[in-house]
Order: C-alpha cells, then structure tokens, then sequence
C-alpha cells in the first residue's frame, strides 16, 4: 500500500512541476547548420557547417562557404567569389538555466579559392583586370547565438569578421546572418 501511495505522490509530482527540459549541446552531439547572410560589400555569403559539441556546451565547427561581392566599373559591376573551408573552436560563454539560449565566442582558420570576374581578364569594354585567381588563407572571429526552438531544431545568428591574405578582394570582410541547425545524433 505504501508502495502505490509513493508511485502516485511521484507522478502527480512530476505532472504538475512542470515538463521536464531536454539536455543539449552534450559532449558527441553533433548538429548540421545551414545558413544565409550579407558582407559589408553588399554581397552575400552562403554557408553550412558541421558542429560537434565538447564539454560545457563548446562547439567544435567544421564548415564551407561561399563569398559573392560585385564591385562597380563604370557602367557594370565586376563578380567576385571566395569559396573558403573552416575549421575552429567556439567558446560558449553564456547560456540560460533552462538551456535555450547560447552564446559562442569562436576562432577559426580558414583557407579556399578566390576568384574575381570568374577569370575572365578581358572586361567588356577592353580593359584588362590585374587581379588573379588565388588561394586565400586566413582566420575568422565570430560571436554566435543560437536559440532552441526544439530539442533538435535551432535558429542562429551570427557576427563574423574574417581576415583572408593572399587574394585581391582586401583582408577584411564583415559578416552576419542568420540560420538553421538540426541536431543529428
């Protein structure tokens, strides 16, 4: 008789404390995000990335991109491109108690393809471009958000700033976008 009393004091307990949250961002959890966003040169960027979680909600990322600008001549605009490979660390230095919201403050080293016109040298108007294709190396420091909406589904947010050498679109490049993490595992 005891025995069914405390079965039924735990259940009804359990019902009305409320509904029991899901752990994430535990260690070997792995999540594929798919994201959008714009650069400081009225570009676009396109990325996607593999996280696989550490200890303490950390995050190692591993991920492409791709990095279209324009740059105006005279009438035209001429294309430029990056398509760069990253591989980094994100810190996550705050979160909520309920485990919703997460903050990540990440480095990373990128490395990819730059090319500018699609290698095209001859412009429309018989100018000639001095710029080259390259390889671009480089790093990038990103602050990241992400909030649950499920246990397996996140919406992001990031700000990046992104120093590539070796190419002929600058070192510098500002980016921030939004996106869509799915927990696979």
């Amino acid at each position: 008789m005891k025995g069914k009393v405390l079965f039924i004091v735990t259940l009804l307990s359990v019902l009305f404390m409320g509904r029991a949250e899901a752990q994430r961002c535990l260690p070997k959890m792995r999540g594929i995000e798919l994201k959008a966003g714009l650069n400081e040169a009225d570009g676009y960027v396109l990325e996607a990335t593999l996280s696989s979680y550490a200890k303490g909600g950390n995050k190692w990322v591993y991920g492409v991109e791709y990095l279209k600008t324009s740059h105006p001549y005279r009438t035209k605009s001429i294309p430029a491109a990056q398509f760069t490979a990253e591989g980094g660390y994100y810190y996550n230095f705050l979160s909520d108690a309920k485990k919703v919201v997460f903050f990540y403050a990440g480095v990373s080293a990128l490395a990819g393809y730059e090319t500018v016109n699609w290698g095209e040298k001859t412009l429309y108007d018989g100018a000639r471009l001095n710029n080259k294709d390259a390889f671009v190396y480089g790093c990038a420091a990103t602050l990241d958000v992400e909030v649950y909406l499920a246990d397996f589904i996140a919406l992001t947010a990031s700000l990046r700033e992104r120093f590539l050498w070796g190419g002929s679109m600058g070192v510098c490049h500002t980016e921030y976008g939004i996106g869509v993490k799915f927990i696979i595992n």
